[in-house]
């Protein structure tokens, strides 16, 4: 009986061994800085979003998290980039919905999105508003949608791009509301509010961030907000989902890593990213720029990843877009 025992627990530790690198590894990290690499320019609501998370990740972990942009291809620069880095979770990627979009978008990409990015953690949910020049008669979504039928082809509707999340919002919208606009893509977010804001077009699905303060002023005229439930930042404006029954188009944002990215390391920083957006001071400042925090599991953010993959790729076949 003895011998028995003794070989069961020399069974039992030998295999406990091979975990015993990992966990140390996981204490560990990080070993040094950590890139943190955003498709996008600085200045924008996901680079303010990466800087805001990365400083408390840099005082948390004793490591700096640096920010790196690598704006370009929609998104899809940055990606490769930290598709083809070790997967030691020294590089990151800001994974934010044209990593999504540009799944169906483009026909041809090095890489593929759910086989290639470790999802780490989710930061924050940002619904979009629908807002008009203040010259459009509408005052609520039911009566744009029958100013629109009444204006086939004549209602101009703004984006940031082809592919951009205001754009397939909105053929969204135009499918679900059995409508016709016409699609005016700008180089940006910048330039389609500044010609709405100017009466060159008439509505916008607009980032909460970039539409907040026009709305608040009276320059913008808010009909929905495309969230399921109503913002309370915006608690007057009713959702689109009200008059569209079934609508909801949110942006989100989060953490992704080189696939084969250890386990430890992974669920450290998910737990590292859900404390920080229990703070506080991260969770008014996430309010300020029109966002909502959002934790989630490694698991479950990378079903919503692949739950907005499927649902913007039908979008993207059905309006026939093409990246510009």
């Amino acid at each position: 009986m003895n011998l028995h025992r003794r070989k069961f627990l020399l069974l039992a530790a030998s295999a406990a061994l091979p975990a015993v690198p990992r966990i140390a590894l996981a204490q560990a990290f990080p070993t040094r800085p950590v890139r943190w690499i955003v498709g996008v320019a600085p200045g924008g609501t996901l680079d303010i979003l990466a800087r805001l998370m990365g400083q408390w990740l840099s005082e948390r972990l004793g490591q700096p998290f640096i920010i790196e942009n690598r704006p370009g291809a929609g998104t899809n620069i940055a990606t490769e980039a930290v598709v083809r880095s070790p997967p030691d979770g020294h590089t990151l990627l800001l994974v934010a919905p044209p990593n999504a979009i540009n799944a169906t978008l483009y026909e041809k990409l090095n890489f593929n999105f759910i086989r290639d990015i470790a999802p780490v953690a989710s930061i924050s949910r940002v619904p979009l508003v629908m807002v008009v020049n203040p010259s459009v008669p509408a005052k609520t979504v039911s009566e744009f949608v029958t100013y629109a039928k009444a204006n086939p082809g004549r209602i101009s509707m703004a984006s940031g791009g082809n592919g951009t999340t205001p754009h397939v919002a909105g053929e969204l919208f135009k499918m679900m509301a059995g409508i016709n606009m016409v699609h005016v893509p700008y180089r940006g977010a910048g330039p389609a509010i500044a010609d709405l804001l100017a009466g060159q077009v008439h509505v916008l699905f607009a980032g909460t961030p970039e539409s907040i303060e026009h709305i608040r002023s009276g320059k913008l005229r808010a009909l929905a907000v495309t969230d399921a439930a109503r913002l309370k930042i915006l608690p007057d404006i009713p959702t689109a989902g009200e008059y569209v029954p079934g609508y909801e188009a949110t942006s989100f944002t989060g953490i992704g890593a080189p696939k084969d990215t250890p386990v430890e390391i992974v669920d450290k920083l998910n737990r590292e990213i859900s404390a920080g957006l229990a703070d506080p001071k991260i969770n008014a400042r996430l309010t300020d720029l029109g966002n909502a925090g959002l934790a989630l599991s490694p698991a479950d953010f990378g079903k919503l990843i692949a739950e907005e993959i499927e649902k913007w790729g039908k979008v993207i076949r059905a309006a026939n877009i093409k990246p510009e």
